[in-house]
């Protein structure tokens, strides 16, 4: 019986495309506009208005690792928000706010110097001619429904754009708008070697 030959991909996701492959709606952008490989499927998701890289594979055992709530691996997100947040706002974005009766886990947070070298948004965010904008860059160990979304709400600062630039070590690097590629050997081991040093994780025969 020959051994399963499993896929790797990152994709950059773009704004408006639903994190399947399957079409509920024919004029509904989805990963099959984009991504040819067959049988590989998103480890989590990524939200339709929000963009950046999306991890896909064929593991499932590694998919299902990673989705778990115990596996605690950073995801880093560039988000925009309306307003300039303050020390104290940031300091609660830190150490956790409470989003529908749940404490999320401390983030680190700070802000980006400049403004982010990225593709224009289509359609762009709706500016308010007087409120300013700020870029923020938030690490988090969670993925909770919309969780950066509510979190800047919640102190006061809503999200206007929403970019993931990392998952675990993996990152966006040079991929372009659109772009997916192979992840590389080294990619693979080093993710092989986060994901299942963790014993205590339980396992899916996949």
């Amino acid at each position: 019986m020959s051994k399963k030959k499993y896929r790797y991909i990152i994709f950059y996701k773009p704004y408006g495309v639903l994190s399947q492959f399957s079409k509920d709606n024919p004029e509904q952008s989805t990963l099959q506009d984009y991504i040819s490989v067959k049988n590989v499927y998103p480890v989590g998701r990524l939200d339709t208005d929000s963009e950046g890289l999306l991890l896909l594979t064929n593991h499932g055992q590694l998919q299902h690792r990673l989705c778990h709530p115990q596996f605690g691996h950073c995801r880093t997100y560039w988000v925009q928000v309306e307003g300039i947040p303050d020390a104290t706002a940031l300091n609660k974005l830190e150490q956790g706010v409470v989003i529908k009766n749940y404490r999320t886990q401390p983030a680190k947070v700070q802000f980006l110097s400049e403004e982010p070298l990225l593709a224009d948004r289509i359609p762009p965010i709706r500016f308010r001619k007087n409120v300013p904008t700020a870029w923020l860059e938030m690490t988090l160990s969670e993925g909770k429904n919309r969780q950066v979304r509510r979190m800047t709400a919640s102190v006061g600062f809503p999200t206007l754009r929403l970019v993931r630039v990392q998952i675990a070590h993996l990152k966006l690097d040079t991929l372009e708008l659109g772009q997916w590629r192979d992840l590389t050997k080294e990619d693979v081991k080093i993710l092989h070697d986060l994901v299942f040093s963790n014993s205590s994780l339980p396992n899916k025969r996949v």
